[in-house]
């Protein structure tokens, strides 16, 4: 097998992949798709909510909004709190999430949450976990596709700003590796 990166910047990778199987190169897909783990907005607590939308769709959206995920020292057990409190008339978006920890932010600040008409309130705590998205598509970290031609396959891997699209193919290989440990020592056990 040979790969070869055809084009790289911080948010988008192509790369070849040459000799290998379709097999191997969707389980490349898969888990670059479902098995890196990232981190995402998972429990909201309101402290005070006076807009006119329901707790549940403003949790919804900051759920979604994307949260920076270091390359190293965080694990599935790590959590980071986001807090929030605005008054209107504004738009509150995602920068305005504020992080406990410096190393992990929103990845686009640019995202609108909802829109405060005048003296409305929004104040909320919002703990971001670590998780794939095999558990939820909000802890998915980028798009990857492929094109085939015989046994080569034409990757492109785009970054949703967690992190960067090197460093989701980093994790997805770790991810593939992990998952075969797992399976030889299930079957030493045979």
């Amino acid at each position: 097998m040979k790969i070869e990166v055809t084009e790289s910047n911080e948010k988008w990778l192509r790369f070849t992949l040459k000799g290998a199987k379709s097999s191997f190169a969707n389980a490349i897909r898969r888990a670059a798709i479902s098995g890196v783990a990232t981190f995402a907005i998972e429990k909201v607590t309101f402290y005070e909510n006076t807009s006119a939308m329901f707790d549940e769709y403003i949790s919804h959206r900051v759920g979604l909004v994307p949260i920076t995920t270091p390359a190293k020292g965080y694990g599935p057990e790590d959590e980071v709190l986001f807090t929030l409190d605005e008054v209107g008339p504004k738009t509150v978006y995602s920068k305005d999430l504020q992080a406990s920890d410096k190393e992990v932010k929103v990845a686009n600040g640019e995202i609108p949450i909802i829109k405060l008409a005048e003296n409305q309130r929004l104040r909320l705590d919002g703990k971001a976990v670590m998780g794939t998205a095999n558990r939820h598509a909000k802890f998915q970290p980028g798009l990857v596709t492929y094109d085939a031609d015989k046994d080569t396959y034409n990757f492109y891997v785009e970054s949703f700003g967690q992190m960067p699209p090197k460093e989701i193919l980093n994790k997805t290989f770790d991810a593939i590796k992990d998952a075969l440990k797992d399976v030889q020592k299930e079957v030493k056990k045979l």
